[in-house]
């Protein structure tokens, strides 16, 4: 039976939990929150996914290294602000060579690392673990339907395809089909990139803007990810496959999305401060802007959306004035003149 730790107990982490525990693995579960390890294993019941039922035999422990040690493979399963410290607290505890699937989606605003880079970068702090193996494990896939056995599909993504293969047979099975991809980078930035498309669409809706936008701003923002995407190395495949363009469609659309409810709510009027607060969670766009601000600039990538949300939320732009900015663009071709 192969042993996992999962470093997290928000609601993709326990979703995920949960599906590899009936998938009969031996599943152990971290929260650097002792409230949380107390509630969910007393009551088998998570605050976020009503409709789940915690497996008895999941393990819950406030100690990281219950997690870390002596387990085939890592989950890091934290908002992205905490990836780094949390690397650094289980770094003692990891072993070199350790199989890693990191699930969180977001790039780090000072370093401009993906997240897996972040796991090896902090890790590697002590010399001692250039071997581990990082998987990015991305894709359209609410918890909420994931906990209930919804088809799922995601990308197992890593520049070693080995180890994206042995992740895609760990949590490959009837409910969630795993593809692979050796584009980590492009995997991961659509990952990022993503959420801030759907605040955008959030926006719109919360200005009582109609489907017509919406469709609109979901096209051009994969467009916008895509520009990016190129320009840094990427493969513009990965951004018309399941990590892009089908991630931002459903976090862009869906109920379940925290990033396209907060946008809903800043369209309506709400400060950031107070949409965050109603939607209770973290909303990794908010997260994701800065980084991909100055990514934009770097790289003299055109990103007018990405550069608009962040206009609105933190520079105090109005969201109807930036709307009118948009439409009032140069005239353009719809592709580039390579491509015509």
């Amino acid at each position: 039976m192969k042993k996992i730790g999962v470093l997290g107990a928000g609601t993709w982490g326990m979703a995920l939990a949960r599906m590899l525990c009936n998938c009969g693995y031996e599943v152990t579960v971290w929260s650097a929150l002792p409230s949380e390890i107390d509630e969910y294993s007393r009551t088998r019941r998570h605050r976020n996914l009503p409709g789940m039922v915690i497996p008895d035999e999941i393990i819950f422990t406030e100690q990281i290294e219950a997690a870390c040690a002596e387990k085939d493979l890592v989950l890091f399963a934290v908002p992205s602000v905490f990836v780094r410290k949390t690397a650094e607290t289980a770094r003692p505890f990891i072993p070199d060579g350790q199989l890693i699937v990191d699930v969180a989606k977001g790039i780090e605003p000072d370093t401009l690392m993906t997240l897996s880079q972040v796991i090896g970068d902090e890790l590697n702090k002590d010399g001692a673990h250039d071997h581990v193996r990082i998987v990015a494990l991305s894709g359209p896939t609410h918890a909420e339907e994931v906990a209930k056995d919804m088809p799922t599909t995601i990308v197992s993504a890593c520049k070693d395809l080995a180890a994206a293969e042995e992740v895609q047979d760990i949590f490959m099975n009837s409910c969630l089909r795993v593809y692979t991809n050796t584009d980590v980078e492009g995997i991961e930035l659509c990952g990022a990139l993503k959420n801030i498309i759907a605040l955008a669409c959030g926006i719109s809706t919360g200005l009582g803007y109609g489907d017509n936008t919406k469709a609109a701003l979901i096209t051009r923002g994969i467009a916008e990810m895509a520009r990016l995407g190129r320009k840094m190395g990427c493969r513009e495949q990965t951004f018309a496959g399941l990590a892009g363009i089908g991630d931002l469609i459903v976090t862009a659309t869906s109920v379940h999305s925290r990033n396209n409810r907060a946008g809903f709510l800043i369209g309506q009027g709400k400060s950031v401060p107070e949409a965050v607060k109603e939607v209770g969670m973290v909303v990794e766009g908010l997260n994701a802007l800065p980084a991909a601000v100055t990514l934009a600039s770097r790289y003299d990538v055109e990103m007018p959306i990405v550069n608009g949300v962040d206009q609105i939320v933190n520079h105090g732009a109005a969201p109807a004035d930036i709307v009118e900015q948009l439409m009032s663009r140069e005239k353009k071709p719809e592709m580039s003149a390579g491509n015509r």
